[in-house]
């Protein structure tokens, strides 16, 4: 017995090691939804044609990883001497779509996974067909974490709402303003319990926890005149 609980000590070791090694972006700090920034300046229409909403999620001790892709279906950007003042931008949560490449098991198919992240084990997009983020406030960066996209010069705060309930996150951004156009460029992670989505993340048995609750998202939204 005492040999079995040290492999199994070792094991979950392994698993926590592998965890976060499969991590690879800062956990965006959360709190309660916040004043939403006033509009002000100049307003940028987001070009929904060239802005997206890229994620990655793993099972277990990061095995089998899956990515792909949300479309942004509206929103604008408000600048203001020159500097993100405000902004905001809808993500059609019907569009999620499960990159082929990330599916190499043969009893698995993209449109499956599609489904089920549809359903209301997920996102139930009966009930919730957009998620929206809302900026609270955008303050200068000096020391970018490592893990913060490359060229990194803001903390961008702001109200995110996924499945009806919002959380205000704060992440490493990096923000490009110019005369005719704005974009802001971020990648984090946020633990999706956080907004009440918790298929497969019981507390009561690490060991069935099939689906990390950890959710990295890349968003990269541009606006222009």
């Amino acid at each position: 017995m005492k040999k079995l609980s040290v492999i199994a000590l070792v094991g979950v070791g392994l698993l926590a090691a592998s965890c976060n090694k499969e991590k690879s972006a800062e956990t965006a700090a959360t709190a309660t939804e916040q004043k939403v920034a006033e509009s002000k300046g100049e307003v940028l229409a987001v070009d929904v044609a060239s802005s997206v909403v890229n994620w990655k999620a793993t099972h277990k001790g990061g095995m089998a990883p899956r990515w792909g892709t949300l479309n942004v279906k509206s929103g604008d950007l408000s600048v203001e001497g020159g500097q993100l003042a405000a902004g905001n931008f809808v993500i059609d949560m019907n569009s999620i779509k499960v990159d082929p490449a990330s599916v190499t098991e043969k009893d698995k198919k993209p449109a499956d996974l599609e489904a089920h992240l549809k359903n209301p084990d997920f996102f139930d997009t009966a009930k919730n067909p957009t998620s929206d983020f809302k900026i609270t406030s955008v303050a200068d960066l000096k020391d970018a974490p490592k893990d913060a996209v490359a060229g990194a010069n803001k903390t961008v705060s702001g109200n995110l709402t996924l499945s009806g309930k919002t959380v205000n996150v704060t992440f490493p951004a990096k923000v490009d303003v110019t005369e005719n156009s704005a974009s802001i460029h971020a990648k984090f992670t946020v633990n999706r319990a956080d907004w009440g989505i918790k298929f497969g993340t019981s507390e009561a048995d690490p060991a069935e926890w099939m689906i990390s609750k950890d959710i990295e998202i890349a968003v990269d939204v541009k606006a222009k005149k």
